[in-house]
Order: structure tokens, then C-alpha cells, then sequence
């Protein structure tokens, strides 16, 4: 579908109660910083799900098969590239030690900024799809980009980068006076907290904004200000991984896009998806080693966005008549997402004996 799709304001009060309670729900269910057992992250990821499929039902009887549609392939789309970043975070968590009872807060905000995110990024795309079929075949050759750039990339790549030398890192601490431990659950200290910090840990120095230990040449310290905010760990950890996400939503905002025009259904598609990522990190970082070919899949679907991208463009510049239907989107997404998920199950990575020796 190519047009507006012209949504009452009743369909609009629905995705907003029903977006708004969903963050509410999460934010009141997991208020503590205990690690998140597997069987309670699938428990609530199951939820998030039905939570998405009640809203696309709610679709499916007001607005048609089609536009459920849409919103399911939007969503399925969203979800599985999320897989990636998700991956990502497991490197930044690691890198920076964050305990797995502090992962959850960290997410938490970092899924929050996605949201706000996304918002600005489907605004921004959607206003240039309307220039014309020439921005979907740019639109095209950034999701293709992509995938090719997927095929080249190196599984270990995240794993072996230095975070301290990422951009939004590297921000902080110009911007911030850094203490270099974790301390609580604190993203910032100040005043009596910054104080019984440094009594926990008397042999730590305070780093001063501006300063780079790692670059020396580069290294502009500024005199601390009475009652500065002091950025722990915690904090760059969350700055990484929001700064990430950004750069992720690049190409993630154009192949969800490429589903429907329509902003409602692409950034509530997009919403759904992203509210149960908090949970599935906790799944993922256990099925890991078993989801292989899962990355696969989603190179083979970013290929079909950009083909299916390519196509309604040039159809509109030289109407040969060939377009591919939601429905029919929906059902290669679900198709080539069971195939990975079987696929890396039926033929597990075979571990590399000379690395564990």
C-alpha cells in the first residue's frame, strides 16, 4: 500500500494507551537491580509479543488484513534486525563489567532513548519519501549497503574493539569529570555520593573533564566546579550504547520504512518491537551460541527490502506494474526467519578446537 492511510484519531488513542501502558508496566515491574533470570526474561518476552499482536489484531478488525499486515512485517523486521545490536550490547556490557544486575537499568534508558529516537528518525524519513520514488532508490541502496556491509562484517569485530576510544565515550569525558568504578547503580555523582566513592575506593583518581589519559597530546583538563555532576562507568556504558543505536537506526528506520509509508504504522511497528528488546537481551545472551544463522536471515531480508524498495520506485517512474503485496512481505519475512532459527539448530557452528586450545 502506497498511500495514506488515513488514521482516525481513535486508532491513534489506542496505539497511545496502549504504547504508554506498556512503559509503564515495564517500568514498574523491574524497578530492582537483580539479574534477570532466563525463564522470567522469556516469560516477559512472550508477553511483549502478545502485547504486539493484541495491538495488530486491534488493526486487523478496524482497518483490514492489509494494514495488520503491514504492521506485522514492520514489526517481525525490527525485532530480528534488533538481534544485532543486541549482540553489540552483550560486547559494551562486557567491556566495561557491568554486572548483569545493572544491565537491566542500562537498558532500560537505552531503549527509552530508541523510542524518542526512532520517533525523530520516522518523522524525518517518511517527510522524504514523500519527495518522490528517487529518495526510495536511495532509500534502496542504504538498506543494500547495509546488507553487503553485514556480509564483510567480522563476528569478532565487537568483541576485540576498545570502547574507549568511541566517539560517545570519548564525549563524556570531555564534557564530564569521570570516576573510573561503578558505584551502585549511580550514572552520575555528586556532592555526599561522590564522596563515599571515594572513601570506597581511596587508591582511584578522579579523571577531570577534559583529560585523556590514553591521548596526553589531547588532553585539556578543567578545574572541578562545586556540585559538578560526575559521570561513572555506568554512564559511558549507557552513552556507547545509545550513540550505537543511532548510527543502527540509520539503517533500520529506511528497511522498516520501505514496509509502509504510513508513519503510524511504521513507528508503532517499530515501538512494539523495540519495548520487549529489555527482556530478549536476557534470552538472547542465552541462545547465543545456538541462534548462528540468525544473521544470515536478516542479510537475506535486507536484500529483499531493497529489492522490494527498488521496485516500488521504479514503478512509479516507469509503471511496469510489479509491486509485492504486504502480504506477501509478511510471509517471506516470517519464512526466511523460521529458516534461520531451524537452520541454526539443524546445523549448529562447529566450535573452533585450536582457539580453546
Amino acid at each position: 500500500m502506497t498511500g495514506h492511510l488515513g488514521f482516525p484519531i481513535e486508532t491513534v488513542a489506542v496505539f497511545v494507551i496502549f504504547s504508554v501502558g506498556a512503559i509503564a508496566i515495564d517500568l514498574f515491574a523491574h524497578k530492582d537491580d537483580k539479574p534477570m533470570t532466563l525463564k522470567s526474561a522469556a516469560l516477559w518476552s512472550v508477553f511483549w509479543v502478545l502485547v504486539s499482536i493484541a495491538f495488530g489484531g486491534f488493526l486487523w478488525l478496524h482497518h483490514g488484513s492489509e494494514v495488520a499486515s503491514l504492521f506485522f512485517t514492520g514489526y517481525a523486521l525490527e525485532k530480528v534486525l534488533s538481534v544485532d545490536n543486541l549482540f553489540l550490547m552483550m560486547a559494551v556490557f562486557a567491556w566495561f563489567k557491568v554486572p548483569d544486575g545493572l544491565r537491566h537499568r542500562v537498558l532500560y534508558w537505552g531503549i527509552i532513548g530508541a523510542i524518542i529516537f526512532r520517533m525523530i528518525f520516522v518523522a524525518i524519513g517518511a517527510g522524504l519519501l514523500a519527495l518522490g520514488p528517487y529518495v526510495e532508490l536511495v532509500f534502496a541502496l542504504i538498506v543494500g549497503w547495509t546488507a553487503v556491509m553485514m556480509l564483510k562484517q567480522d563476528d569478532a569485530e565487537d568483541e576485540n574493539e576498545d570502547y574507549s576510544e568511541h566517539l560517545a565515550y570519548r564525549l563524556v569525558h570531555k564534557f564530564f569529570p569521570v570516576f573510573p568504578r561503578l558505584y551502585g547503580h549511580h550514572f552520575f555523582l555528586r556532592g555526599d555520593e561522590l564522596a563515599k566513592a571515594r572513601e570506597a575506593y581511596p587508591d582511584v583518581r578522579l579523571e577531570l573533564a577534559g583529560e585523556d589519559v590514553k591521548h596526553p597530546e589531547n588532553s585539556h583538563p578543567h578545574a572541578m566546579k562545586k556540585g559538578q555532576l560526575v559521570a561513572t562507568p555506568l554512564f559511558l556504558c549507557l552513552a556507547v550504547i545509545e550513540l550505537s543505536d543511532v548510527m543502527f537506526a540509520f539503517d533500520s528506520v529506511p528497511a522498516v520504512i520501505a514496509v509502509s509509508k504510513e508513519p503510524l504504522i511504521v513507528y508503532s511497528a517499530m515501538m512494539f518491537a523495540i519495548l520487549g528488546l529489555r527482556t530478549l537481551y536476557f534470552v538472547l545472551e542465552a541462545l547465543k551460541g545456538y541462534l548462528v544463522h540468525l544473521e544470515k536471515a536478516v542479510i537475506v531480508l535486507l536484500f529483499f527490502i531493497a529489492f522490494k524498495l527498488g521496485l516500488s520506485a521504479t514503478n512509479h517512474l516507469f509503471h511496469h506494474g510489479f509491486e509485492i503485496s504486504a502480504n506477501t512481505s509478511l510471509l517471506i519475512v516470517l519464512v526466511v526467519l523460521v529458516l534461520g532459527v531451524v537452520a541454526s539448530f539443524i546445523f549448529p557452528e562447529k566450535k573452533d578446537e585450536t582457539k580453546e586450545n
